[in-house]
């Protein structure tokens, strides 16, 4: 039996469903607070620890980083169902000719389409690389479908160093950083928070943009060359049709409204008139928060899908891919509640403090990220839980915390090539099977790793 199998295997077997693991999570971080602390004022401590989880699910501002979050997939998957985006992955996936250039276009394209928006990107891959395996079926020449599936894929291990990133993003709120932190550690140590940490320190510094820049370079170049000496085959598959406009006939009265190419593209004009009037500071000082990122796509995929009919179609068909978030986000909430409350975040990030230096507390972070991000796949979950750990460490190491936060980033991003959870989608799109892609995405974690540990240790 190979690693691949190996590995999927283990998955299925031991790793139960994403909102099982919030539920164990959740007992086993209870557990942790009644054995590791004490209770306040000799109170019951099992009913004290239920109610820092109950005050944790309905924490308000985690609520709307929840709803923020589930946007920012929503949005992003309604803006590539569009008929323009359609148009533009028919008219790329046309230059193919054979599997090695497959997997350059298929890798770059999804790469930068995914540093603007995780969920657009995501959908983005798994349709190119279903659009690629039907021109190659019907020009009749053979590629290697399962790796260019895993290039469609591949935009997870950067997106959470781009503009879509759950950290940078939330950190660029005013804020958001105090009040993840209230109550949390010493109130000397809080208020050596900044108001906020803006994209130029984070996501547009010249240090992620390098970083991002030598992964579009090595990435591409791994897969072609495993391109250039793999065997491939012909496809057979029937054409993926998406999202199709509605050419609606006899329409009468109100019904004219949904169909009308001047309400729906002159509303999302409106919504990006009112987007640049109301954040053109922001824009121009790259604070970039998730409410101005949800406003452009929302007005943006307003205009692309022409009409109201279109673009709730297009709602419909996205709105089941965050279901996980509804449902699981106020889990992970109550779960940082617990820890906040109760001082376990102070207890760990005094281990890591303890074990740790200036130099590898970064890199001690990026593998723990990359270790939660298993049992938590979701960069706006971890850093609800992880975030505070985070950020109390790099304030008593004197970590600068634009490097803590990417280094959480990275180490998220870089195991979804391992964590099958959010290929669920491609694997529906393309009909492939994830041990067929695994071993091509195990190859590009391990790349990454290299690539991500050279960047933390050289910043």
């Amino acid at each position: 039996m190979n690693i691949t199998q190996t590995i999927e295997n283990i998955f299925k077997r031991f790793l139960p469903s994403p909102f099982a693991i919030a539920v164990i999570l959740t007992v086993i971080t209870m557990l942790m607070a009644f054995f590791l602390t004490e209770a306040p004022n000799n109170e019951p401590h099992l009913l004290t620890i239920l109610s820092y989880w109950e005050s944790g699910i309905w924490n308000n501002a985690l609520l709307v980083f929840g709803y923020q979050m589930m946007l920012i997939l929503v949005l992003g998957h309604i803006l590539v169902l569009s008929k323009p985006m359609n148009n533009l992955i028919t008219k790329l996936t046309n230059l193919v000719t054979n599997t090695s250039n497959a997997v350059l276009l298929v890798c770059i394209s999804t790469m930068l389409v995914s540093f603007f928006n995780w969920g657009l990107g995501l959908i983005f891959g798994a349709i190119m690389a279903r659009k690629v395996a039907e021109a190659a079926q019907a020009r009749n020449f053979k590629i290697n479908y399962p790796l260019i599936g895993a290039a469609g894929y591949v935009g997870l291990m950067v997106w959470h160093g781009g503009i879509s990133g759950s950290a940078p993003l939330k950190v660029s709120e005013a804020g958001h950083l105090s009040s993840l932190m209230s109550g949390v550690g010493n109130p000397a140590l809080a208020s050596r928070l900044p108001e906020l940490i803006t994209f130029q320190d984070t996501i547009f510094s010249g240090f992620n943009l390098v970083l991002f820049g030598v992964l579009l370079v090595v990435i591409p170049l791994v897969l072609y060359f495993i391109g250039k000496n793999t065997k491939s085959s012909y496809v057979q598959l029937p054409v993926y049709k998406g999202n199709e406009a509605e050419k609606p006939e006899d329409l009468q009265g109100a019904e004219r409204i949904n169909h009308s190419k001047i309400v729906g593209i002159g509303f999302g004009v409106l919504i990006l008139i009112a987007l640049f009037y109301q954040y053109f500071d922001a824009i121009k000082n790259l604070a970039i928060s998730p409410n101005l990122l949800n406003f452009f796509m929302l007005g943006l995929g307003l205009i692309l899908h022409g009409t109201f009919s279109n673009f709730l179609k297009a709602l419909g068909e996205a709105i089941s891919d965050a279901s996980g978030i509804l449902i699981q986000f106020p889990l992970y909430f109550g779960i940082m509640g617990i820890m906040r409350d109760s001082g376990m975040i102070v207890l760990i990030s005094d281990f890591f403090v303890s074990i740790a230096t200036t130099t590898t507390l970064p890199i001690f972070t990026f593998f723990s990220a990359g270790l939660v991000n298993i049992f938590v796949p979701s960069g706006g979950g971890q850093w609800a839980v992880q975030g505070p750990i985070v950020v109390e460490s790099a304030l008593k190491l004197g970590v600068p915390l634009p490097k803590m936060i990417m280094a959480l980033a990275y180490g998220d991003q870089i195991t979804n090539m391992l964590q099958p959870f959010w290929a669920l989608p491609l694997l529906a799109i393309t009909r492939l099977k994830a041990r067929e892609i695994l071993p091509y995405t195990l190859l590009m974690m391990v790349a990454g790793v290299i690539i991500y540990i050279t960047g933390l240790l050289l910043w």
